[in-house]
């Protein structure tokens, strides 16, 4: 197949949304399909365009995966605002949406067979359609963050009629796309309530690579240079640290066990709640904040936790499912997650670590000592973390489904079953 990718994050990003359409894009590029994305420059979750890219310039590359695969890469300026949210959010997204028409109309010379547009941001949908339609092929939208509904529920925005008229729009967009897939149970209700029939709303979970993280056995390098004693417990965040996760409870919880030499709280990542988060805890001696770290220490970062930290705010359940939260589980480590037992965090979680009530400080706090004291669970629910990892987040299985959903809407025959080693 000859595939179109349209999103605002991609390759080299390491965390978020960035993350898993960079791998996607390689995974089918390895396969043997043409592939081509118009994206932004790198900028998440830094809020800062990466080194060597600029924000006010097109550019043209070709993409390369360490496998070899490589993928034609169009990156397309975009504003980018230091502290975003609300309407500077919404004009970060429409910059790129108005830069990247173009580009993508374009693209319909190639005569792609699938076009596949990556929401956020929907403000992209309307060129992703354009171009299927003049190309004659499939349109997909794949949505990992329901921002429509987020921007409402979490006050980003102003309800009322602004919200009939955006909840309106989006209908109209998500009828007219061949298929809409999301990452989770509850996201997948949300977009059926929507007005997509079933049959069109395949389930496509972000993965995990179960073979680059896994278990580690033996001394951990970031411990030692991080200078935490051997028998202190960490309890670890890692990822964006923005606005929509409700991190102020990891300060709370810190604060809490300030004077409890056996657990130390490590968190790190970049984003724009990252200077405000670092203020809120001076003086608390039991917090490590580290930076984002490389792709090829990724394995060594999460098995550095002895258990995961894994806040969320109530108003955001199921509106988004927490990408970090597929490495948590293929490390091997438990997860306390502040999540209610009926949301899709609380339904994987509930079963490989601990729930506590969103917003409860001190109810997580409590949940660290529990498990901090007792390395025989730790272990237990670690086991059944990686177990679900396996079973259910395997890159491979997961987009092999989608190879073969993508190829037959676009009527193209599968693949011959690879021959046996």
């Amino acid at each position: 197949m000859k595939i179109l990718i349209h999103g605002i994050n991609f390759a080299p990003e390491l965390v978020g949304i960035g993350k898993y359409t960079g791998e996607m894009a390689g995974w089918l590029a390895a396969r043997g399909h043409a592939v081509r994305v118009v994206a932004a420059p790198p900028y998440y979750p830094e809020w800062a365009v990466g080194a060597g890219y600029r924000p006010d310039r097109y550019r043209r590359e070709t993409w390369r995966w360490t496998d070899g695969a490589a993928a034609e890469v169009w990156r397309c300026p975009l504003w980018v605002p230091h502290q975003p949210g609300g309407a500077k959010r919404l004009a970060h997204l429409a910059s790129f949406a108005a830069s990247g028409a173009p580009v993508m109309l374009a693209q319909a010379r190639w005569r792609p067979d699938l076009v596949l547009c990556v929401e956020p941001t929907l403000f992209s949908a309307p060129a992703a359609l354009l171009t299927a339609r003049l190309a004659g092929a499939r349109a997909w939208l794949h949505i990992q963050d329901l921002e429509v509904d987020a921007a409402f529920d979490l006050g980003l925005l102003p309800g009322g009629a602004l919200r009939r008229f955006a909840l309106g729009c989006e209908s109209v967009l998500l009828r007219r796309f061949d298929r809409v897939s999301t990452i989770s149970e509850a996201m997948r209700e949300r977009v059926i309530a929507k007005g997509i029939a079933p049959e069109r709303a395949p389930l496509l979970p972000n993965w995990a690579d179960v073979d680059a993280v896994r278990p580690q056995r033996g001394p951990n390098p970031l411990r030692a240079e991080l200078g935490i004693a051997e028998g202190a417990v960490v309890a670890l965040y890692s990822g964006n640290l923005g606005e929509k996760q409700g991190l102020e409870l990891l300060i709370e919880a810190a604060r809490a066990l300030q004077d409890d030499p056996t657990v130390v709280f490590v968190i790190g990542g970049a984003g724009s709640a990252r200077e405000r988060l670092m203020a809120m805890a001076t003086g608390l001696p039991n917090i490590r904040w580290i930076p984002l770290q490389p792709a090829e220490r990724l394995n060594d970062l999460l098995n550095l936790a002895d258990v995961h930290l894994l806040p969320q705010r109530a108003d955001a359940a199921d509106l988004v499912m927490p990408s970090k939260l597929t490495g948590m589980l293929a490390s091997g480590r438990p997860v306390i997650a502040t999540a209610e037992p009926e949301t899709q965090v609380g339904r994987v979680v509930g079963g490989c670590g601990v729930l506590v009530p969103p917003g409860d400080g001190a109810a997580l706090a409590r949940a660290v000592v529990d498990l901090a004291a007792d390395p025989a669970r730790r272990q237990g629910l670690g086991a059944a973390a990686r177990d679900y990892a396996e079973t259910n987040l395997a890159r491979d299985a997961i987009m092999g489904r989608f190879e073969h959903t993508a190829l037959a809407l676009c009527g193209q025959p599968a693949p011959a079953p690879e021959e046996p080693a």
